[in-house]
């Protein structure tokens, strides 16, 4: 994305970042304080072995432990004979028995009052102030657990809210003349009204039915948002941004700058409404996404790391590792996809990675003299290799959701995969070179090599510090779940350290990043909410799409079993790239879930290679024209100037439309091999 869409300035553009900003670190403290609270537990256990019990005051019984057993039993058979009396029926008293009961019951007093006397005088004034911090911060854990849902309203509509006003929502062009502006903002108002009226009526239907539904305020708050951002549309048909006064522009340019949700909305909700009359029925699927609000939380939080990211050197220092050996280009944009296989992996996914990377991929590529459809090849894939590698957000989700694998199968077949998509890229980057693949001499290399490696020494200390400190202090380590919340914890202290000791003599001229700790975290979080609305409206959009075509009984025509495995596995492969072109990954794995999966594992398809196969087929989707949403994001991130730039460049066929091509080459040979490998050496039933 350019950054004029991100350098605002102004209370009224910066306080609704910040608001978002608040957000973030709320989660991320209110996480924090989980594992410090175990931590805390586990202390009061080593310093008070019963802690567990003195955590809470136990109040003096109200039992009398010197109970007179001689005079109660008197007061009891008095009672009995009275209650004989009018009851012809009543037993006789036992006094043998009653007495015996009565023993019990003392001897069980005496007990409660030995304990509750322990527990008072073992609650010392030392043990009062841990156990109330102890108990304050469990309570702050338990209300973020609670207001998770809550959380992630905000995010998707406080960040929808901001990206609208910028107008940098996902399309498949950028608004540019007066036509696209007000064809992009009357879809959305349309999108938006019909996302609010098929709300009210779900609400007003389960009103109706008189059903206890849980989490109703959810409900209330996506009427609210949905309206809100309605509100908004309207404000901009009135009020018109200078930038975007310019006449020209032909419909068919403004049709596709309409945002790619809205297209998801208006897809499914003409189907509900036409066959099957049923308004509510998108609100239903959107509201879906709240199901597993956690997911799309560290989605939020992803986008902030890959922006932080950005806003380092640590992308640029560690290309220029590589600079000293003079690599062709196509050994460079290997190396970059290497590189970026790591990022992508912790940032949750291919497009998270493009968003906040892309532009610094891109420039390393061209400061290099790499054409511009291999440059843009490239980072289009910077992040399609990664997503099978740990932590990925979306092998987290596939876990979650399907009981029939777990992460530590996944992980490990994924490293399998990963280096597969390597070799193969390297393959096609090898025939398809235009020079030959010499590179520098090690005498020539080495020396201004190691003076690149020298400058990434003390990240290396940042970074070690910090994870050091979260293992030691808090018994947390880097994995699928806690990495959304140690990385931006991580990238904020290397700002800390570029800013105060780092970068002292680095020149911030033209750049788009700030020289100071301040400026940088100001405008990371500034990029980042127009990335959160944008990719939190896809997600909830493809859930809504989803919705549409598993209604639709499509997976119903479907034979159960198919002639044989491969047949099946034909079939799969085809839909899958199908719905990778068009929507997001999570709601994806999400559809596939409940429909695919079944298929495959009736027709024999082992579930690892199942879903190893979905990962690679769905990033191949997203490469795919005509959605291709990682080429979106490209193009987004590095200008519609250098897009036009690339078109012209080229001079067969392949070199014309490499940036569309490889991609495809690359991805579509690792689906063929990931999806039909396995079946040749019978790795499935």
């Amino acid at each position: 994305m350019s950054n004029d869409a991100v350098s605002e300035s102004g209370a009224s553009k910066i306080l609704p970042s910040l608001c978002i900003l608040s957000l973030l670190i709320f989660v991320i403290f209110a996480t924090t304080a989980e594992n410090f609270h175990s931590q805390l537990l586990k202390s009061g256990v080593k310093i008070w072995p019963n802690y567990g019990i003195l955590r809470t005051d136990i109040p003096t019984p109200s039992c009398d432990p010197n109970l007179d057993i001689g005079s109660q039993l008197v007061i009891l058979e008095a009672a009995s004979k009275a209650s004989a009396e009018d009851d012809l029926f009543a037993e006789e008293f036992n006094r043998e028995a009653t007495s015996r009961s009565l023993a019990n019951q003392k001897d069980l007093c005496k007990e409660k009052h030995l304990v509750a006397e322990k527990n008072q005088s073992q609650v010392t004034s030392a043990v009062k102030i841990y156990r109330s911090i102890e108990t304050s911060v469990a309570k702050l854990v338990l209300f973020s657990l609670n207001s998770q849902r809550i959380i992630l309203a905000l995010l998707i509509f406080g960040g929808g809210m901001i990206t609208t006003y910028r107008v940098h929502h996902l399309a498949f062009r950028a608004v540019e003349t007066a036509r696209d502006y007000r064809t992009s903002t009357v879809a959305q108002l349309g999108s938006n009204i019909f996302c609010t009226l098929s709300t009210l009526t779900y609400l007003k239907s389960v009103q109706a039915a008189n059903v206890e539904m849980p989490n109703i305020e959810i409900i209330y708050m996506i009427i609210i948002g949905f309206g809100s951002i309605a509100l908004l549309n309207i404000y901009q048909l009135f009020k018109m941004p200078a930038k975007y006064d310019k006449e020209g522009g032909s419909i068919s340019h403004a049709l596709l700058t309409v945002p790619l949700f809205v297209y998801m909305v208006i897809g499914s909700g003409s189907y509900f409404i036409i066959s099957e009359n049923h308004l509510a029925a998108v609100a239903i699927y959107f509201s879906q996404v709240f199901e597993f609000a956690g997911i799309p939380v560290s989605v939020a939080l992803y986008i902030w790391v890959g922006i932080l990211l950005k806003q380092t050197r640590i992308g640029e220092l560690v290309f220029n590792v590589f600079k000293p050996w003079k690599l062709p280009p196509e050994l460079l944009a290997f190396v970059a996809i290497l590189i970026m296989a790591v990022p992508t992996a912790y940032t949750g996914g291919s497009g998270i990675i493009v968003l906040a990377m892309g532009v610094v991929v891109y420039e390393e590529l061209r400061r290099v003299g790499t054409r511009r459809q291999l440059a843009l090849a490239a980072t289009a894939m910077s992040g399609s290799s990664g997503v099978v590698l740990r932590p990925c957000i979306l092998v987290l989700l596939i876990a979650m959701l399907n009981k029939e694998v777990t992460t530590d199968e996944l992980y490990g077949w994924g490293i399998k995969v990963f280096l597969l998509t390597l070799a193969t890229f390297f393959f096609y980057a090898f025939i398809t070179k235009k020079d030959p693949l010499k590179i520098a001499s090690p005498s020539e290399a080495l020396g201004p090599m190691g003076q690149a490696l020298k400058l990434l020494f003390p990240y290396v200390a940042t970074i070690g510090f910090v994870v050091i400190t979260y293992a030691f202090l808090l018994d947390a380590y880097i994995d699928e779940f806690t990495a959304p919340i140690i990385l931006p914890v991580l990238l904020v202290a290397v700002i800390i350290y570029e800013r105060t000791k780092g970068l002292k003599n680095y020149a911030f001229e033209n750049d788009e990043r700030a020289s100071d700790v301040k400026g940088a975290l100001g405008m990371s979080i500034n990029e980042a909410v127009v990335h959160i609305g944008a990719i939190l409206f896809v997600i909830a959009g493809g859930l809504a799409a989803g919705g549409g075509i598993e209604r639709s009984g499509i997976y119903d025509n479907v034979p159960e079993l198919f002639s044989n495995i491969w047949v099946a596995m034909s079939f799969i492969v085809v839909l899958l790239v199908i719905i990778g072109m068009t929507m997001d990954a999570m709601a994806a794995v999400i559809m596939i879930t409940g429909t695919l999966a079944a298929i495959a594992y009736r027709n024999g398809i082992d579930p690892i290679h199942f879903w190893m196969t979905v990962l690679v087929a769905l990033e191949l989707g997203f490469l795919t024209p005509p959605v291709a949403l990682n080429h979106i994001m490209v193009r987004q991130v590095v200008g519609e100037k250098e897009a036009a730039l690339a078109a012209l460049e080229g001079d067969t066929f392949y070199y014309r439309h490499e940036k569309i091509l490889l991609p495809l080459l690359v991805m579509g040979t690792a689906v063929l091999i990931v999806a039909f490998g396995p079946l040749i050496v019978g790795y499935s039933n």
